[in-house]
């Protein structure tokens, strides 16, 4: 075949689709079953919509779809946008060594483990080993109980992402930023245009497909919050604001053996995701952009 290559080179990818993301699919029927290891699938009795009445009755469903809304909604407002950001300023700097050191060090802290970053929030803001709340002590200041009060704690989580994910975000759309004609460019300069208008007339509608698409992605994972970060982070003081589909899922499937609870979880989370994504592509569509399908 004229293009064998380039399905062998695209077979590992097929390979992890397969066995990662499709084979374990089977995996959904624990939802309607009443699941037991000792059982298994075949000997587990079925219970039909008994655990999704259990999740939606319970007294944590409504706090923990609002934790997570407001979290994901904090990411989208916060988050989302600063990639696109940073991609503008990176593309701006003209000097190629500054430039790729700035890139490098921007793209590290992606490669920091949850545990890594909570231990860094843990000695910057704690009380007591904290070094902002040893600044307060010394300037006299009260100090401040940046993570066991509630209301830090939303804001503390969305920051800690930011930090972490916002320089690994721009890869796309720098990749993106390069694909635009040049000459585009050299025309608006021709006609006195400045680096901003350029920007605004040139390069953001350039990206924009990418922009939408990334965003419709995104809105397919509004029901899951990392679930490394906030089990990291959350404690007995914040839990009110903290717990979130996840930390629940957990809990139940893991901790407590309810393995069919928190395959419900999941399988409620990926219907959510699947919702958004649909009606966003749907809306997006007819505003006469380009969707995802």
């Amino acid at each position: 075949m004229k293009c064998r290559y380039l399905y062998v080179l695209a077979l590992p990818g097929f390979l992890f689709l397969i066995l990662f993301k499709l084979g374990p699919l089977w995996g959904l029927l624990l939802a309607f079953q009443d699941y037991s290891p000792f059982k298994g699938i075949a000997g587990s009795d079925w219970v039909g919509f008994k655990h999704f009445i259990e999740l939606f009755e319970s007294a944590n469903f409504y706090t923990m779809l609002r934790n997570t809304l407001i979290i994901n909604l904090f990411g989208l407002v916060f988050n989302f946008p600063l990639p696109i950001l940073l991609a503008l300023m990176l593309n701006e700097v003209r000097h190629e060594l500054f430039k790729k050191l700035n890139q490098s060090i921007v793209y590290l802290p992606h490669f920091l483990s949850w545990v890594i970053v909570a231990s860094m929030t843990f000695f910057i803001l704690s009380t007591d080993v904290g070094i902002v709340n040893k600044i307060f002590k010394s300037l006299g200041i009260e100090t401040v109980p940046f993570l066991s009060s509630p209301g830090y704690f939303w804001g503390l989580i969305t920051s800690q992402s930011i930090w972490k994910e916002a320089g690994w975000g721009t890869i796309i759309f720098l990749a993106a930023i390069a694909g635009v004609d040049p000459q585009r460019y050299e025309a608006a300069v021709m006609d006195g245009a400045t680096r901003f208008q350029q920007i605004w007339h040139i390069t953001l509608p350039a990206i924009r497909t990418t922009i939408v698409i990334l965003l419709i992605l995104r809105l397919g994972h509004i029901a899951d919050v990392g679930f490394e970060q906030v089990l990291l982070m959350i404690n007995p003081l914040v839990r009110e604001v903290g717990e979130v589909f996840d930390t629940y899922a957990y809990t139940q499937g893991i901790l407590r053996g309810k393995i069919s609870i928190g395959v419900t979880v999941g399988l409620f989370k990926g219907i959510v995701g699947l919702v958004f994504v649909v009606t966003a592509n749907y809306i997006v569509k007819k505003l006469g952009y380009e969707g995802i399908y």
